[in-house]
């Protein structure tokens, strides 16, 4: 496949570009945007979030990946925290792809999905950590889009309420865990042997 050539970037207003409700956007307009916004493309409409996620938001996140990373280090899995562009989209062409993610915590063990720009193909596993930014709709949408590429484990974490849900893709549906909470040890049915204790996970947050 040629190598697509980035163009120069261009200073633009997410919420201009929001108000046109008929344009679908690609990895190929995301690539040229110049903006401070954290910003995702979930088929082909802008979320933007917060620059700053919350000291608790942080400190959670960086908990579980530490614990992540600690016990990959003898996997061929790669884990990588925000900021890191999830490209899922079954076309490869920059000018194709619809949706870019930017997961808190992505688990990769097939690692020809990986590339400079990210990640192409779904992740065995992702994590997000919920913030006052996030919206309902942004989370339902995220839902869909990891069960239709097969994200096979979706983890939402809730920093402040100090729970944890898991979504077990069975049969290319996703099935939820009962919700888990801090005092609870929480395993991964995509990497066998990891625990993870959620009373250290929440401690000090």
């Amino acid at each position: 496949m040629k190598e697509y050539r980035i163009p120069q970037k261009e200073n633009v207003d997410l919420d201009v570009l929001n108000e046109s409700r008929d344009v679908s956007y690609t990895y190929a307009d995301y690539l040229k945007w110049d903006y401070e916004e954290i910003v995702e493309l979930i088929k082909g409409n802008i979320f933007a979030k917060a620059v700053a996620p919350s000291r608790t938001h942080q400190g959670v996140s960086g908990n579980i990946y530490a614990s992540l990373w600690s016990f990959l280090k003898s996997y061929p899995c790669k884990v990588y925290s925000a900021p890191f562009d999830v490209r899922l989209s079954k076309d490869p062409a920059y000018h194709k792809i619809d949706s870019v993610v930017q997961p808190d915590i992505s688990v990769i063990c097939d690692q020809s999905k990986l590339d400079d720009k990210g990640c192409w193909g779904a992740p065995d596993l992702i994590v997000e950590v919920l913030s006052p930014g996030n919206s309902k709709v942004e989370l339902q949408h995220k839902y869909e889009l990891y069960q239709e590429y097969g994200v096979r484990e979706y983890w939402v974490v809730h920093p402040v309420e100090c729970t944890l849900l898991i979504y077990s893709l069975v049969d290319g549906r996703y099935q939820a865990s009962r919700l888990f909470t801090a005092g609870d040890k929480v395993q991964s049915s995509v990497l066998p042997g990891f625990e993870l204790d959620l009373e250290e996970v929440f401690s000090d947050y």
